[in-house]
């Protein structure tokens, strides 16, 4: 436990809602909305409760992708119980799979549709990737370091071991992490292209006969310190791990950790799950909630920590299948497990490990 890190508060937004009430009563549900937007169904989040927390004015040149993880920052504060923040202590690590994708092609629009003398200058600085860190910091004040990472499917715990790393170096006192990724039509586009509209409609993931992959966004924000905080109920993050399977299966943890699998209906990731991991274990798959995103990774955090919160696992979705291979959690249980294993595994055998335990 001496290179853990203790969560204190979790901020999400998703097609479920947007706060960790509205997260547990999704997972008690089963279901998430969706809605039909371009070739296909999407799961979009909804900012609307941004306002309160940040005047309307104030988010009149702050384009969706930043809203979302304003959000979950802001939500993610308010569940640790609204802490006052150091301003050159309080670290902040953003990491995104697609990052701004609206905002920058609306930018290029501009520069076809107006040249590049009159490109739209508001367009331009949203659409960079680090755009969201740069607002956050600003309304929340903060001085310390600040990162932005992109790394595709496993950006969540490529850029969580800086946060731990920043944590245990003393660089900062607490690190405010979070993910994000939006849904644009050229994505929607892209999306009907490769794989075909008719596949796309409820997720199946694990079950690899069909590719069932549904688009979605959102944000996932969690306050990290290196010490338990007094309220903090959500245990600890004990192990992270990103690497290679290079064609052979990686040394999973095993024993009584109970795996929450990130596969999210990609037909060949899918297969990735069947080929890679261990068979007979205790596995969970939430993605038909929160849709099909780089950053899924952080959802399957947010579930875990509320998990060890509430003392108890939650159903998967009546559509994960694996049940040939896995004992799929498919009625709610307590909080056996001594660990839980979030992991992702991605095109070209990477893959992404995140352990929690009870702090």
């Amino acid at each position: 436990m001496s290179m853990g890190i203790f969560i204190s508060g979790v901020g999400v937004v998703g097609a479920f809602g947007s706060g960790i009430g509205d997260l547990k009563a999704c997972l008690e549900r089963g279901a998430a909305p969706l809605i039909t937007q371009g070739p296909g169904p999407v799961y979009r989040a909804d900012t609307s409760r941004l306002e309160a927390f940040v005047p309307k004015k104030s988010l009149r040149r702050i384009d969706h992708f930043s809203q979302m993880a304003i959000l979950g920052a802001f939500l993610a504060l308010q569940d640790a119980g609204s802490p006052s923040l150091a301003a050159g202590r309080t670290g902040l690590i953003v990491c995104s799979g697609y990052g701004a994708s609206q905002t920058t092609f609306s930018f290029l629009d501009s520069v076809i549709n107006d040249g590049d003398a009159c490109a739209s200058p508001t367009l331009f600085s949203n659409s960079v990737h680090n755009s969201a860190a740069g607002h956050i910091s600003i309304l929340l004040k903060l001085g310390g370091p600040c990162l932005t990472v992109s790394q595709f499917g496993v950006s969540v715990p490529s850029s969580l071991l800086t946060a731990r790393q920043w944590l245990h170096e003393g660089r900062a006192d607490q690190v405010l992490f979070g993910a994000v990724d939006e849904y644009c039509d050229v994505l929607g586009y892209c999306w009907s292209r490769f794989f075909g509209e008719d596949d796309m409609g409820i997720m199946t993931p694990l079950s690899q006969e069909r590719q069932s992959a549904v688009p979605g966004e959102g944000a996932a924000f969690f306050l990290l310190s290196k010490d338990k905080q007094e309220k903090s109920g959500y245990g600890a993050v004990v192990d992270i791990r990103t690497g290679r399977l290079e064609g052979e299966a990686a040394d999973f943890p095993g024993g009584e950790a109970i795996y929450f699998l990130g596969a999210d209906g990609h037909k060949d990731c899918d297969r990735l799950y069947r080929d890679m991991t261990p068979s007979g274990i205790d596995a969970a798959c939430y993605s038909p909630l929160y849709g099909s995103l780089p950053v899924g990774p952080a959802f399957d955090m947010a579930i875990a920590a509320l998990s060890i919160h509430e003392g108890k696992i939650f159903a998967s979705p009546e559509s994960v299948a694996g049940q040939e291979r896995y004992r799929i959690i498919k009625e709610p249980s307590a909080m056996a497990p001594e660990s839980i294993v979030c992991l992702k595994l991605a095109k070209k055998d990477e893959y992404g490990l995140i352990t929690l335990k009870h702090g």
